[in-house]
């Protein structure tokens, strides 16, 4: 049997463990990935890209391949509970506004394709079905003949988390109230109540004859098709797993759209549920949980895909400096510490978001609660709340011993005039460095920094809240100063703090 030694071993190759891989591979980390999947699966799932999340493929410059490749759709706003309100990002002066749809798998294929051109490695094939950690590392067996000893090993394997189960770590929560179908599908025929193109989530749902559906036009006339149903009539047990026939989609169509519209082809279809569960650590060890494997929630707003990708942008650097024998005390905690209470609030708010979208007939309570709540959507803090909460925009993280009211973060992608000409400040971050920006001149020349942080001396048309910003590597701001006073007495005390050396 094969042993591959390595440094970092990523279980599951979704859009978390390949953003992770990319991340540790740009950072000069041996990364395998293992998959228990012998080909990507072409599903559509999870395919909206939050403004935040878009804001960091851009650090990355990852965005624009993904953006070759978007679903057309106009500049739609987010939303909350299917509510018919749309939220308005542009109040939190983001250069993408509107989520970005494009499928799951061409993300994949876009951050698989990076990350292997860096030398992150790729066994398809390979279900762990083994796993020993100790104090010096981890060891893992997979089929397909696979044996990987390495430093960390990271569990990006999905809310059935083969790893979460071996490891017998808790993953406390409530269980499924219902289940509900994802299909990709054809049409043959299709009724006038079939949207003839993207728009709001409110304007692409209907409830009808106890079904309630999402029917989304894609490209080369597929469909997305998301359907529960809600009456009383007994319907045959189902589980997850049960597999979704062409008979039952049909009988939703026909219920929802009409007997003018017909099913053409089902390209995949599955099931899934409303359970919503967290990992009480997102470390044991030498292994750590990230995406599904460490939280799942009702698939309500477009968060499961970005809270996974964002989980990775938050550990790729931290790894890779725990690695590299740089980090400070503490960084590689720091995960669990930032990451676990964004998730559970993701929890949270999606929770009120299954009471707020409840479609059942009888639900009287739920429907006034609905129209009180649209009117609060109407008004702009209560949408700028929202949007912001929704987007990822407004995510700030607690940095410790860090006071400047910037600290912990995003800082608008501005326009910057540098010595060499203009540039945007999310250009500066494609190395995967941290970033020390100096706009007014307050960063002492001859000053010894680190090689693993970027000093950039530019003036900005923007006032950026700061005359000095450290970033981290993931783009948040961990350290600022307004005066030369305050950069002098703070600046390498706060990147030994936050960055190492």
């Amino acid at each position: 049997m094969e042993l591959i030694e390595t440094e970092v071993v990523i279980v599951g190759a979704g859009p978390t463990g390949l953003t992770l891989a990319y991340e540790l591979a740009l950072a000069g980390v041996e990364t395998l990935v293992l998959e228990k999947r012998p080909e990507r699966l072409q599903q559509v799932k999870g395919g909206a890209i939050q403004p935040r999340t878009a804001e960091m493929l851009e650090l990355r410059g990852l965005l624009e391949p993904m953006l070759r490749r978007a679903m057309p759709r106009g500049p739609v706003g987010g939303h909350f509970a299917m509510l018919p309100v749309p939220l308005d990002n542009t109040v939190w002066d983001t250069r993408f506004p509107s989520p970005i749809g494009l499928p799951q798998w061409e993300i994949e294929e876009v951050l698989e394709e990076r990350a292997t051109a860096l030398g992150a490695r790729i066994r398809r094939g390979a279900a762990v079905t083994a796993i020993e950690a100790d104090d010096d590392g981890v060891s893992l067996t997979a089929d397909g003949g696979t044996r990987a000893r390495a430093r960390y090993a990271v569990a990006c394997d999905g809310g059935h988390s083969t790893l979460r189960k071996k490891l017998g770590m808790p993953f406390p929560g409530r269980s499924g109230t219902y289940l509900a179908v994802l299909a990709d599908i054809r049409l043959s025929s299709v009724s006038e109540l079939v949207p003839r193109e993207s728009g709001h989530i409110s304007t692409l749902t209907r409830r009808a004859n106890d079904y309630w559906a999402m029917l989304v036009p894609l490209r080369d006339d597929r469909y997305r098709l998301t359907y529960g149903y809600y009456g009383s009539e007994e319907r045959p047990e189902a589980t997850r797993d049960t597999p979704v026939t062409e008979a039952e989609i049909s009988a939703a169509l026909r219920a929802v759209y009409g007997a003018e519209t017909v099913l053409g082809g089902v390209d995949n279809a599955s099931r899934f549920s409303d359970a919503t569960r967290q990992v009480e650590r997102y470390r044991t060890g030498r292994v750590l949980f990230a995406g599904d494997a460490a939280h799942i929630h009702p698939p309500l707003g477009g968060q499961g895909l970005n809270l996974g990708v964002q989980d990775a942008f938050n550990l790729g650097w931290k790894l890779a400096a725990t690695l590299r024998g740089r980090a400070p005390a503490g960084l590689l905690d720091s995960y669990h510490a930032e990451r676990h209470p964004v998730a559970a609030g993701v929890l949270r708010h999606t929770s009120a978001q299954r009471l707020l979208a409840d479609v059942r007939p009888d639900s009287e309570d739920a429907a006034a609660l609905r129209d009180i709540f649209i009117d609060l959507m109407r008004l702009p803090d209560t949408n700028r709340y929202l949007a912001g909460l929704m987007s990822g925009l407004a995510l700030r993280y607690e940095i410790p011993g860090a006071r400047h009211p910037l600290a912990g973060q995003r800082v608008p992608d501005a326009e910057l005039v540098t010595a060499s000409g203009t540039a945007r400040l999310s250009s500066f971050f494609g190395a995967g460095h941290a970033v020390l920006l100096d706009v007014s001149g307050l960063v002492p020349d001859g000053v010894r920094l680190p090689g693993h942080l970027d000093l950039v001396r530019a003036k900005s048309p923007a006032d950026l809240g700061a005359g000095a910003l450290l970033f981290r590597p993931d783009g948040y701001v961990c350290w600022a100063a307004d005066d030369a006073a305050a950069c002098e007495e703070g600046l390498l005390a706060a990147v030994a703090a936050h960055l190492g050396g």
